[in-house]
């Protein structure tokens, strides 16, 4: 069968790219550049905590080293502390890392990947398909055709993936705009991160009063202005003014030496693409979607698209198209960045309106500091991971399911796990395999070698049910789950995202469980394909 082509050689391709690979799917990457990397430190990425494990699970390298775990977040206002969190166990930090050297961990995990072939200096210039499959011709050097079985535009915001499908791409411009410098100097607050929202040296400029300042590795840091709205050109003289004051102002004086490492203006957008899908052709990433306002982090949304499409696609080129599986991609992805943006347009006016609600309601200086940290740190509707809880992919009706503290839909909790072969893992380990994962959450059991449990109990019983399950699965036993009773039965998604739990082996509901998590039985499936044709 022909390999999946993917436009487009960003962090989001190739994420992509190396996913479908360790589920045995050959990829074609093709990108319209050298293959080379410009290394821009002004340009770096915040990965909340399930991101950064993807990558490093994919690359195989521990990403930590490269980039920052901030140690807490601090949101002040003028000169008093609104907001504090301090980082551990109970809310890991998000990683910070540039941009360059993440893409530089995929390619090198690519370049050792026998699936996967990345052809450089290679940019679309039109593309056609039928039922059977997807042809993709490029100009250039090494202009040529591709033939695939899918084809997946991950070519950014200028998508020519999309303009050749000829989808729509509505949203807002110039959302908001920021000055940036990446620098290498001291601050009072090592490996912390900082909100500044109306400084006491800016008083007189409250519209340019709020500046970020995010860690790196080795005294590095990346400092963000908000700029005024408008186009007003952002000088090298504006801009060395502007962190001289910075960092003066925080230092208490005259600003402590630093090295300017690179500058830049970063302005968001939002917009969404109305169709991700269109036959064997998708779109993920900044082709898909903009976002970033307030903190959010549109690469994280765009790493997520390549999960959530991955294990899909894997499974149809496997086993034969899965419509209403396939489907579902856009139905889960879009839905959530949807919400995502809806969110900040709502909140978008009192944060940046000026007086606003700060009018009418007391303390609401308070409440705007809250939403700018749930953008910043992932959380609530602006930030937090969402959850394919309306996904349509969702079981119905199923008579065991019980609660516990991870909701449907929602990415599970990292547990430690016991595998088939007896050596004890972190559950997240077990993702991006495309099988399903089944839990047994049975306390007492890691005490135990599991020759002694494994047939004791009901897992004799289990293990003949995810046996009989339609798709391959996998069966990991636990000690304990938040929220679980003993005997509960995890039903997990290769994503990570929880289908459902069960109290005890219940092979129907199981059953039922699964086939929907695949998109339906094969004969309606069959059916729905005949009828998308």
């Amino acid at each position: 069968m022909d390999p999946v082509i993917i436009v487009g050689a960003g962090p989001v391709g190739l994420t992509l790219a190396l996913a479908l690979a360790r589920q045995e799917v050959p990829a074609v990457v093709l990108d319209e550049g050298s293959g080379k990397d410009e290394q821009r430190p002004a340009r770096t990425v915040v990965l909340r905590e399930e991101t950064a494990a993807l990558m490093e699970r994919l690359t195989g390298m521990p990403l930590a080293r490269e980039g920052a775990h901030w140690a807490a977040w601090r949101s002040v206002r003028r000169k008093q502390v609104m907001r504090e969190v301090t980082f551990g166990d109970t809310e890991p930090p998000p990683l910070h890392i540039a941009q360059h050297v993440l893409t530089g961990a995929l390619r090198e995990a690519l370049a050792a990947e026998r699936l996967v072939q990345v052809v450089v200096d290679s940019r679309l210039d039109g593309l056609e398909q039928e039922t059977s499959g997807v042809t993709a011709h490029t100009r250039g050097p090494k202009g040529t055709y591709w033939r695939g079985s899918y084809l997946v535009g991950c070519d950014g915001p200028r998508s020519t993936v999309r303009k050749l499908l000829d989808i729509r791409f509505p949203g807002r411009t110039a959302v908001e705009r920021h000055a940036v410098a990446t620098l290498r100097t001291e601050l009072p607050w090592p490996d912390q991160a900082l909100l500044h929202r109306m400084p006491p040296w800016r008083t007189s400029r409250p519209s340019a009063g709020e500046v970020t300042a995010r860690p790196l590795p080795d005294d590095v840091w990346r400092l963000d202005w908000l700029l005024p709205p408008g186009k007003d050109l952002v000088t090298p003289e504006l801009l060395l003014a502007r962190v001289r004051e910075t960092l003066g102002g925080w230092s208490g004086g005259s600003a402590p030496a630093y090295e300017l490492l690179d500058t830049g203006v970063h302005t968001v957008h939002h917009r969404l693409a109305r169709r991700w899908r269109v036959g064997r052709v998708f779109l993920a990433g900044d082709a898909a979607h903009l976002l970033g306002a307030l903190g959010t982090q549109g690469l994280d949304e765009g790493l997520r698209d390549a999960d959530n499409l991955a294990w899909k696609l894997a499974l149809a080129w496997h086993h034969g198209p899965h419509e209403a599986l396939l489907d579902s991609y856009q139905a889960e992805r879009r839905g959530i960045v949807a919400a995502r943006l809806r969110a900040a347009d709502q909140v978008l006016p009192l944060l940046r309106g000026g007086g606003g609600l700060r009018a009418y309601v007391p303390g609401s200086a308070r409440g705007h500091d809250a939403l700018l940290t749930d953008g910043h740190l992932g959380r609530g509707a602006l930030g937090a991971p969402g959850a394919y809880d309306h996904s349509p992919l969702a079981p119905r009706h199923l008579e065991a399911e019980v609660p516990v503290d991870t909701a449907p839909g929602a990415a599970v909790t990292d547990v430690r796990v016991t595998a088939e072969n007896g050596s004890f893992v972190q559950l997240r380990e077990r993702l991006g395999r495309g099988a399903l994962l089944v839990v047994l959450v049975a306390p007492g059991t890691g005490v135990w070698e599991r020759k002694h449990w494994v047939s004791a109990g009901i897992m004799p019983r289990l293990a003949a049910a995810v046996a009989a399950l339609p798709h391959r699965a996998e069966l990991l036993v636990a000690e304990s789950y938040p929220g679980a009773a003993p005997h509960t039965v995890l039903l997990v998604r290769p994503d990570g995202h929880l289908v459902t739990a069960l109290s005890g082996v219940r092979p129907a509901d199981l059953y039922a469980a699964a086939e929907a998590t695949l998109g339906g039985p094969a004969k309606e499936e069959a059916t729905a394909g005949s009828a998308a044709k």
